[in-house]
């Protein structure tokens, strides 16, 4: 009997009442009957340690080798707008000041902090971390972030306009123009970068992928359309030589490149992204950082 009243209190979430009128019994038999149950084992009460928000930061640094990372316990619904406050302490504590150079990247998770708003650094360059594209969608606006970020930050935006050109010979003729050049050339002495990491959408098969498609088969995911695998090894593709945007090892050598990532999906991506070194420091919520611990 101790089973049946076990299984119908925690299991079916009957009340004590509804099981002794069930069972033609008393409620305090039924009381004394679920006190015997758990006395003897047959029902345990466990309550999982939850790590906190600072706890999972630390453990990330450590089994990532991150500078920095911020991890905060938000409603999915408005997590992506919570990291914004993260991201600014980060930006803050970097030491950024007049005429340091803050790159930005592009996705739906650096919009939301920027729309959320950032600190006010004044005097700081913003640039983008890639031309902007010809591309409706509100994500991909990576020049209204800088200005944006730029407004906020009381800083100064400097803009690039092209992300692709037809062939490498155009696109040398286009950095060689001097605004252009003047703009790029702040990506050899930036002091933080702010940047997305996104997924990888591909063919279903292989027999509908393009050559470009084929080539990131196995892509966790990109750094401003630098793709990696999960182990963080570069997957060179079709275009590469075309587009515009920071390089692999410009990114590799400024001090706070600062990931934004959430979901359990991203987790290959921000495991891809750090390996790779193209970012060093992670802002996500606490169900991301957890997946990205228990994946190790």
């Amino acid at each position: 009997m101790l089973h049946t009243v076990a299984k119908l209190h925690y299991e079916a979430d009957l009340s004590q009442v509804e099981i002794a009128r069930r069972l033609n019994v008393s409620a305090a038999t039924i009381s004394r009957l679920l006190r015997r149950a758990r006395d003897e084992g047959i029902v345990r009460i466990e309550i999982p340690d939850i790590a906190t928000p600072e706890e999972l930061n630390q453990r990330l640094v450590e089994a990532l080798g991150l500078k920095q990372a911020a991890v905060v316990d938000a409603p999915e619904a408005g997590v992506m707008a919570a990291l914004a406050a993260p991201v600014g302490n980060l930006l803050r504590d970097a030491g950024l000041k007049q005429d340091s150079v803050l790159a930005i990247g592009w996705g739906r998770a650096i919009r939301e902090v920027i729309q959320a708003g950032l600190p006010g650094l004044p005097g700081v360059i913003t640039v983008p971390a890639t031309g902007g594209m010809q591309q409706s969608a509100a994500h991909f606006q990576i020049n209204e972030f800088v200005r944006l970020a730029a407004e906020q930050m009381a800083g100064t935006p400097h803009f690039i306009h092209a992300p692709y050109l037809p062939s490498p010979e155009t696109r040398d003729a286009f950095l060689s123009d001097p605004i252009i050049r003047e703009n790029v050339a702040l990506w050899e002495r930036l002091d933080a970068a702010l940047v997305g990491i996104g997924l990888t959408h591909t063919a279903e098969g292989p027999s509908s992928a393009t050559p470009h498609e084929q080539a990131l088969a196995h892509a966790a995911g990109d750094v401003v359309r630098h793709y990696f695998d999960v182990e963080g090894h570069a997957l060179p593709w079709e275009g590469e030589d075309r587009l515009i945007a920071i390089s692999p090892d410009q990114l590799r050598a400024t001090p706070l490149v600062i990931g934004v990532a959430v979901s359990a999906g991203k987790v290959p991506a921000i495991l891809g992204a750090v390996r790779a070194g193209l970012v060093n420091a992670l802002v996500t919520d606490v169900r991301t950082a957890q997946a990205v611990l228990d994946s190790l």
